[in-house]
């Protein structure tokens, strides 16, 4: 966990977990009815949401998302969500710790920041039955006396297979995340270092190619510079920490590694219009 937690409602599995011990790993919960998280908040946990019948509005990271039926929503450690769901809803709901996260994201099989760009979508009727069916194996094996949790561990990996394999044929971007692995590459190590290094010449160096070389990866692939990824990334930690954290302004530009407030507000106004004072009311 990054080094600003303290100052986030973060919320633990541990505090979903109200009979099981702390041992837990996994948690079910069935979604049925209304439901609404106003404040935005971020947990420290995977979510895989599974919607049988959806109506409603799920906004992750600060993109909103129509709950309908057949659909997965998945919400990934850090990311700041919220939603209101309408009554009709009915779904299903995985809570996955950070331990058993960092070992069931290969089953995804394609990296996370892919993911973060499509978190929300339909799969079809035939994946939809078998998640289903894994989900409800994952129930039934939670309410034994004795929790066979390698058996839990193994029907996750499934699902998180089952919901690769579902991306695989729904969106048109997937070749060009997983083509190249420079992009991948790329926006993970912006994950890891945005706070100090802003210039694409670390990151291509990191990634052993020319500064050059990199834009015009970024450019073909993505239709964006390299350092407006940077920037977005950037960006979104910004929001987040405004949105979600304690933090007083003047924290967050020391944070975030700005030089002063003003360079934080010009910086914050150019991408969104608003100064940071407006977008956190």
């Amino acid at each position: 966990m990054n080094h600003q937690s303290e100052y986030f409602p973060i919320l633990g599995i541990h505090e979903f977990a109200e009979k099981q011990s702390k041992g837990c790993h996994l948690l079910f919960n069935e979604l049925s009815g209304e439901r609404r998280i106003d404040e935005p908040h971020k947990h420290d946990f995977f979510i895989i949401n599974l919607f049988e019948k959806g109506k409603g509005v799920h906004i992750i990271d600060f993109v909103e998302y129509q709950v309908e039926n057949h659909q997965i929503h998945l919400v990934f450690p850090d990311q700041v969500h919220q939603w209101t769901i309408e009554k009709e809803t009915v779904g299903y709901q995985l809570m996955i710790s950070r331990e058993w996260y960092e070992s069931f994201l290969p089953a995804l099989r394609f990296s996370s920041s892919y993911y973060f760009q499509h978190p929300a979508f339909t799969v079809s009727e035939e994946i939809y039955h078998l998640l289903l069916h894994e989900f409800q194996a994952i129930k039934k094996e939670l309410s034994e006396e004795k929790i066979f949790w390698e058996l839990i561990q193994k029907r996750s990996e499934l699902i998180g297979l089952l919901v690769s394999k579902s991306v695989e044929g729904t969106f048109k971007d997937f070749e060009i995340y997983n083509s190249n692995p420079i992009i991948s590459k790329f926006l993970n190590f912006i994950n890891e270092h945005f706070r100090t290094e802003r210039s694409v010449s670390f990151y291509a160096g990191k990634l052993n190619i020319s500064a050059n070389y990199l834009n015009i990866v970024c450019k073909k692939n993505l239709n964006a510079s390299a350092s407006s990824l940077i920037q977005d990334r950037i960006l979104l930690e910004a929001k987040r920490l405004l949105k979600v954290s304690e933090m007083s302004v003047k924290d967050i530009v020391y944070d975030l590694g700005f030089y002063d407030h003003a360079s934080f507000s010009k910086f914050f106004k150019m991408q969104t219009g608003m100064t940071p004072s407006q977008f956190k009311e």
